[in-house]
């Protein structure tokens, strides 16, 4: 019998009655954060290729002056940048769309990176702006098969249906990449200059991937939501997560009792 005062510890059986993640109309920036990890680890090798051209460029870009990085940046770096978005929009949407709609998708994703190295040389707000507004243009060409002009206009669309969780979540992703980006190079390098440059390109080929799915993932999020505003429904955004509230911390039973039929 346990003693007043403790909780039941969860068995498996427990665990497995934890509630599913939420949908996407409702779905956190936190929660899309999680998928995007879980994610890739169901895809790793697949979503570690999408790091590759972005990994190659960054540490290229280390060796050039200042002006002639953000040239290549904005040049090369667009035009990777707009292959790995398209191909974590074919691994999210899990189908095999044709070489044309991904070499079209590229080129619309050029477009959309193109300014972003401008946008970041004072702040990086502007370009987190800039991609929640009309980023979401590539995976809706891939996942929905459309043309350039109407892959705009629906990307500009499911930017606007909710704007403050698609920069909310593209700002967290970038945060969140950025951070363990900077953690591992830390981890990694031995101090050389050469060393610390490896080091950079190792974490950008692991953790950059996290981006590009999460944006993709993202796509779901703004469709759900706009066809929710399409019929007139408000979209409440939770704070909570649905996590069931703490009424009676010692009642006995699994920690996700209130939640269980």
């Amino acid at each position: 019998m346990a003693r007043k005062g403790t909780t039941k510890a969860s068995s498996p059986r427990d665990k497995q009655r934890l509630p599913p993640p939420l949908p996407p109309e409702t779905r956190t920036v936190g929660q899309l954060v999680a998928e995007s990890v879980r994610l890739y680890g169901r895809r790793f090798w697949p979503s570690l290729a999408l790091g590759i051209g972005p990994a190659v460029i960054g540490t290229a870009s280390t060796y050039l002056p200042r002006t002639s990085a953000i040239v290549l940046l904005s040049a090369a770096g667009a035009l990777v940048m707009g292959a790995s978005s398209a191909g974590a929009s074919a691994i999210v949407s899990g189908r095999r769309p044709t070489g044309r709609t991904m070499v079209v998708a590229t080129g619309v994703g050029f477009l959309v990176y193109l300014p972003v190295p401008y946008l970041t040389v004072f702040l990086v707000l502007p370009a987190v702006a800039w991609l929640a507004f009309i980023g979401l243009s590539v995976p809706a060409l891939v996942i929905e098969n459309l043309d350039v002009r109407s892959a705009f206009r629906r990307g500009v669309a499911l930017g606007r249906a909710d704007f403050v969780h698609a920069m909310g979540s593209l700002a967290t992703l970038v945060i969140v990449v950025f951070l363990t980006g900077s953690v591992m190079s830390i981890l990694v390098h031995g101090g050389s200059g050469q060393a610390v440059r490896i080091a950079a390109f190792l974490a950008s080929l692991v953790v950059s991937p996290i981006l590009f799915l999460g944006a993709a993932l993202l796509y779901y999020d703004q469709e759900a939501r706009l066809r929710l505003r399409s019929r007139g429904t408000p979209t409440k955004r939770r704070r909570d997560a649905h996590i069931p509230d703490a009424v009676d911390a010692d009642r006995p039973g699994p920690a996700d009792a209130s939640i269980q039929p």
